[in-house]
């Protein structure tokens, strides 16, 4: 009763405080749903009981529960104001009773007021465009607000807006915009900001409000709403039924970004890239729903659906006008693979005193599995081990000297797959090591006899290379079969298993969604562990991630690092003695690249700017720091194999401002860029090549090769 008495006076606050501050719009306040309330209630049953580090539901975690929701919300700072978060602190304490007792009126009334501040700060940012803005005066505009203590009064947070918006409208006056064009592009964005911030739903809040719930536990533990678990499912499965076309928003238009080559919208000839979806019905006959101004996972979850059904799509065509006429265009949904996120290969030749060494090169995005196929006894499962292993027998067939395997920016995925892909380098042998909630150790290992590629080795890594990635690489490492090249990764050593909450308690269709929790911590076979240090590399490269602000180490409870007894394995090689004049090699090469020395000053220019944390809002000034840099990447293109282009200039605009075709454009070159680290990696296996074979290659040759199935 007293939690209900204080969120029926904090809704009449909201009121009030809405009706006195300076907004023009009001949105609709949101209500959690009994099956919400229920869900929560279930995910805490199973959090409190069944965690790797099981975490007491009470006023403590109640009050971490409350930080790292208002974080999640305002994480830079700059919609609540201090007296709003005091306001707030009231329901400190009390959110451990909101999941237990099944009522979730705090949550959602906190996130109500957050939705509020949104509507009167960019009410105040769209007010300003009417006043312009005197760009002669020195002053600077901070960019990142988040270890800034909360604005203490109205007339703070508005200039912190009013810096914003004065930021975003130089940035458009230095790419040559005029006024006008000035006010109607930020006009356009911020009724945009507007228009995004009202189609919040119920299903939003909660999904916000439980993981912030789930983090406080540990930073890996999720909570999946019915949506997300679809996501999620898709993103292992590397497939999904629908019609095969990548989708964006743009201007309240469901806009096709892509066709994929060989599904239903490409080979219906039909569509084209910039056409406007805005209606989607069910079957050839089926009544057509206005999409118009809708959500993009709305629109989507409308055009996927069973395999072979029928959707029906009212089309806006590109070269169309707004009120052009419309055309229906029905297509047979189909499963459709994601080939883009799955392994490829490529070859890099490098060329040092005359001799060429091939270089075969496997990007793996993400260790990727579909789960339910194999469980079904499938044996074309979609698998990353699979994918790599076509892909090795093809470059063998090439005929190139040494593997390289980028695993940048892959965050993980599937265990087994991490398991069965170092078995494809190794001779049969532990890979890790895994300690439950009891302290049971339990030794994963490679059982199948032999290496597929038995050649030289290479793993390249970086910040965002965790989980799988790094069991991955540090088994690699451990057994000395192959250099590990990069930055120091992600630092992610805990094993995570998701829990169908449905299944549960035996719900016939799906109503709760799904948790994902963590269960285990693994350790490496030598007894470390990747958490909080993730993997060292061999020989490192340059790097513009901020290693204090990313990784592991930068979540606010992270478990710790320990360690354990080594497993027993047979190392397959010793490359300690060859390390050091790779090592050497690199640095002397990168000494002489120009390309390298350009790509360390930017890094420097970059980290320099993070530290300062603020950009001058002096147009003299700005125009005077960007004809420093035109005139230094000027002086680049005469020395450098990597010209610049005016495409990737700062213009001011955001992703979906941008005309599709140049957007798509800007895309293609920064796909097509050099990458200078992908280059020396190979430059590095190249060298490991011309080394006397008394290394690790000598024992790597030994071993038997693998007989796949």
């Amino acid at each position: 009763m007293k939690n209900k008495l204080l969120c029926l006076l904090f809704g009449c606050l909201i009121s009030v405080q809405a009706a006195q501050s300076n907004a023009t719009q009001t949105v609709p306040l949101l209500a959690p749903t009994q099956q919400q309330s229920q869900a929560a209630h279930l995910s805490a049953e199973v959090l409190t009981r069944y965690h790797y580090k099981p975490v007491l539901l009470d006023d403590t975690s109640s009050s971490k529960i409350f930080d790292a929701y208002i974080k999640s919300l305002d994480a830079q700072k700059i919609f609540f104001l201090q007296s709003d978060v005091d306001q707030l602190s009231t329901f400190r304490t009390m959110l451990d009773d909101a999941i237990l007792k099944e009522d979730l009126s705090i949550p959602f009334e906190i996130f109500n007021l957050y939705q509020q501040r949104i509507v009167d700060r960019i009410t105040y940012a769209r007010s300003l465009l009417k006043k312009g803005f005197d760009f002669k005066v020195d002053e600077s505009y901070q960019l990142t607000r988040e270890k800034s203590p909360w604005a203490k009064s109205q007339d703070e947070m508005n200039d912190i807006w009013r810096k914003r918006v004065k930021n975003d409208w130089l940035r458009l006056k230095l790419a040559g915009k005029n006024d006008k064009s000035i006010i109607d592009t930020l006009d356009k964005r911020y009724e945009n900001n507007l228009k995004s911030n009202a189609k919040f739903k119920s299903d939003d809040v909660f999904q916000s409000f439980m993981n912030a719930y789930t983090m406080t536990i540990d930073p890996h533990t999720n909570y999946f709403g019915i949506q997300q678990s679809d996501d999620f499912d898709i993103s292992m499965k590397l497939s999904l039924v629908g019609i095969g076309a990548v989708l964006q928003d743009k201007d309240e238009y469901t806009t096709i970004r892509e066709l994929v080559v060989g599904s239903p919208a490409a080979l219906s000839g039909k569509l084209e890239v910039g056409d406007r979806i805005v209606g989607v019905g069910q079957g050839a006959n089926g009544a057509v729903t206005d999409v118009m101004g809708w959500r993009l996972d709305d629109t989507v979850a409308l055009i996927r659906g069973a395999e072979n059904s029928v959707v029906v799509l009212d089309i806006l065509p590109v070269k169309a006008g707004t009120d052009s006429q419309h055309k229906l265009i029905a297509l047979t949904r189909k499963k459709i693979s994601l080939e883009q996120q799955a392994a490829k290969k490529s070859i890099i030749k490098v060329t040092d005193n005359g001799v060429t060494h091939q270089i075969g090169v496997i990007s793996l995005p993400v260790f990727y599995q579909d789960f339910e196929a194999r469980q079904n006894g499938d044996k074309t499962f979609k698998s990353a081990t699979r994918d790599v292993s076509l892909l090795l027998e093809e470059l063998k067939k090439d005929k190139v000297d040494s593997v390289l395997v980028d695993l940048r920016n892959n965050g993980g995925g599937s265990l087994d797959e991490a398991i069965e892909l170092t078995g494809l380098f190794i001779n049969k042998g532990p890979v890790l090591q895994e300690r439950n909630d009891k302290g049971v150790i339990k030794v994963d290992s490679d059982t199948r006899k032999g290496a597929l590629w038995d050649g030289p080795l290479g793993i390249l890594i970086n910040r965002g290379s965790a989980s799988a990635s790094e069991i991955f690489a540090a088994a690699i490492q451990d057994y000395g079969r192959g250099v590990i090249i990069g930055e120091q990764s992600f630092g992610k050593g805990t094993v995570q298993s998701v829990v169908n909450l449905d299944q549960l308690v035996k719900n016939d269709k799906p109503k709760f969604g799904e948790l994902k929790m963590t269960v285990a911590q693994f350790f490496r076979i030598n007894g470390g562990t990747t958490q909080l240090r993730g993997v060292t590399p061999d020989i490192s490269l340059p790097t513009i991630t901020d290693l204090d602000n990313s990784g592991e180490s930068s979540y606010d409870n992270p478990l710790p690092w320990s360690q354990i007894k080594s497993a027993e394995f047979t190392s397959a090689g010793d490359l300690k003695s060859v390390i050091p004049k790779l090592i050497a090699n690199h640095n002397s090469r990168i000494s002489k690249d120009k390309d390298f020395q350009y790509l360390q000053e930017d890094i420097t220019e970059y980290k320099n700017q993070l530290d300062k944390n603020l950009i001058s809002l002096n147009e003299a000034q700005r125009r005077k720091e960007r004809e420093v840099q035109d005139k230094r990447l000027a002086s680049r293109e005469k020395t450098s194999d990597s010209p610049t282009n005016d495409a990737l200039h700062d213009d001011g605009l955001q992703v979906n401002e941008r005309n599709l075709n140049r957007e798509l454009e800007i895309e293609k070159i920064r796909k097509n860029s050099k990458d200078i680290l992908l280059n020396e990696a190979a430059n590095v296996l190249s060298d490991e090549i011309s080394l006397p074979k008394v290394n690790a290659t000598a024992a790597i040759n030994s071993l038997p090769k693998m007989e796949m199935h």
